[in-house]
């Protein structure tokens, strides 16, 4: 089978999602199947080379989008549509690749817009995997969270060819996720509670059920198929191998790894960790535009645990420092519709500490929860509780224990089997 994959970014950029797409791509076609990525072409130093160096990758005319060059955006239209199919047409000419049998968008917006748009002109089937929770995600990072959702939903209604709707699908959000399922034979999400909102709020596909995008009511039954993100299954391996076999003698050791921006709350976590007064030895793996505040609030608040920013390291790297911590520290709340540093944790035998219920009831065990209530509680002193609580535990010799079938169930080579599953439904 032939699998044409949309990303809004060039996979071999930084972001979970590309980071997914890339692992979905290898063991496709370790399967036998074959993999073609459609995305803007990379800028600056690391600028994309044409499917000469890599015929999985056809790459759009894109203009950058961040200081860094590090994203950018190919604008969807008429002019788009007509380099993808002879670009793509080219592809299958000079490489003898087969047709291709289904659509995998893995794009929030523009990607988003022009793989479905590639879709219906070929009469083919889509599977639209939703990574992110637009409404939290803009509204975390954007001014006027309202107008650029207005604004949003107005371009998907114009690049889509939705000039009409029978009953109007909305302007927040979920409508904006509402129109894309509409469009879709299937849907998947990387987590049950994420699937259970999509539904809940009528982001289902309608080519399963024939359910209309604008339905308020929730479906009676699941319409979202819930498929994790998962971790490569041969790194894995290796940094099971390379884990220590005994904890090492020390106070507690901690990581917190992530994007450093306001969403994952890290400037909350390194005030809670001053305020708990626990003896530790913490790691803060990643970057971002929060950094320096990050590093000038720990020189403010001089917490008892010692603090070392390590800055962004290979995976693999990071999967080894994970292997040998006593727990990972998680932080956002509502963001993530996963939370992929929880579960390869846990994978790793490494239990965490966890602020999004949504999150906890998702791994089951194997951590300690933020706050008393069924709900997310999202106060430093919560916070600074748990931290104590799980460094009393860990001091002791008695943490918490991960669920042990979630290092199966997280492996990629049965993500990918599930996906498929999927894609032979929508192709049947």
């Amino acid at each position: 089978m032939h699998v044409l994959m949309f990303g809004d970014q060039h996979a071999e950029t930084l972001g979970g999602a590309q980071v997914s797409m890339r692992l979905q791509r290898r063991f496709l076609e370790k399967a036998g199947h074959t993999v073609t990525i459609v995305a803007p072409a990379r800028h600056g130093r690391a600028r994309s080379r044409g499917a000469a160096a890599d015929p999985s990758y056809l790459d759009l005319p894109s203009i950058p989008i961040t200081f860094d060059r590090e994203y950018s955006m190919t604008w969807p239209g008429a002019r788009t549509d007509r380099r993808v199919d002879a670009a793509l047409r080219r592809l299958l000419e000079d490489t003898g690749r087969p047709l291709v049998d289904v659509v995998h968008v893995q794009a929030d917006f523009w990607g988003a817009f022009i793989g479905h748009r590639f879709a219906k002109r070929h009469a083919l089937p889509v599977v639209h995997t939703m990574h992110n929770r637009v409404d939290v995600g803009i509204e975390a990072t954007a001014p006027f969270p309202g107008l650029v959702l207005r604004v949003l939903n107005a371009w998907q209604r114009r690049a889509l060819g939705v000039f009409m709707e029978a009953k109007p699908v909305g302007r927040d959000g979920w409508a904006y996720l509402r129109r894309f399922a509409g469009r879709s034979d299937a849907v998947t999400a990387p987590s049950t509670h994420f699937a259970r909102r999509l539904e809940a709020h009528g982001a289902v596909p309608q080519g399963r059920r024939g359910i209309p995008p604008h339905l308020d009511a929730p479906p009676t039954d699941p319409t979202v198929d819930v498929i994790w993100n998962g971790i490569d299954d041969d790194l894995l391996e290796a940094a099971l191998l390379a884990a220590p076999a005994e904890r090492a003698p020390g106070p507690p050791r901690f990581v917190w790894l992530g994007r450093m921006s306001p969403e994952k709350r890290l400037l909350p976590f390194l005030e809670a960790l001053a305020l708990s007064g626990v003896d530790a030895e913490v790691e803060i793996i990643g970057g971002g535009g929060q950094q320096r505040a990050a590093q000038r609030l720990v020189g403010r608040l001089r917490p008892r645990a010692a603090v070392t920013f390590a800055g962004r390291m290979p995976y693999a790297d990071t999967l080894r420092r994970i292997a040998a911590a006593d727990a990972v520290v998680q932080t956002s709340i509502g963001f993530e519709t996963q939370g992929m540093t929880i579960f390869e944790a846990a994978s790793l035998g490494t239990p965490a500490v966890v602020s999004d219920p949504d999150l906890a009831a998702e791994l089951g065990s194997g951590y300690w929860p933020v706050g008393d209530g069924p709900g997310a509680d999202p106060s430093i002193a919560a916070l600074a509780e748990a931290l104590r609580a799980a460094a009393s535990d860990i001091s002791a010799g008695s943490p918490r224990t991960p669920d042990p079938t979630v290092r199966e169930r997280f492996r990629q080579s049965s993500r990918t089997a599930a996906m498929v599953d999927v894609y032979e439904r929508v192709t049947a």
